[in-house]
């Protein structure tokens, strides 16, 4: 709820937002749902054990661990972690 109140707070919201997740219990959670009714953004969820419905997002993860976090051994603080991604 913390991100989606960040996230509400520092965008612009549309008529036609729709919101897609997963289906982790933060999202699918009833206070969520809820707050999502309230702002009017519908939501769209993945397949249950369907990786494919995500894939963009998901391969772009897979990059970016690839080439910025898994070369580092450990990030030394957060604002280094933060410069390199």
């Amino acid at each position: 709820l913390k991100t989606l109140e960040s996230a509400v707070k520092n965008r612009t919201i549309t008529g036609d937002l729709i919101i897609h997740t997963d289906l982790g219990s933060q999202y699918t959670s009833d206070d969520y749902n809820q707050r999502l009714t309230e702002l009017h953004i519908r939501y769209s969820y993945s397949r249950k054990g369907c990786p494919y419905d995500n894939a963009p997002m998901e391969s772009f993860h897979a990059s970016l661990k690839k080439e910025c976090v898994y070369p580092v051994p450990v990030f030394e603080d957060y604002e280094t972690a933060a410069a390199v991604l």
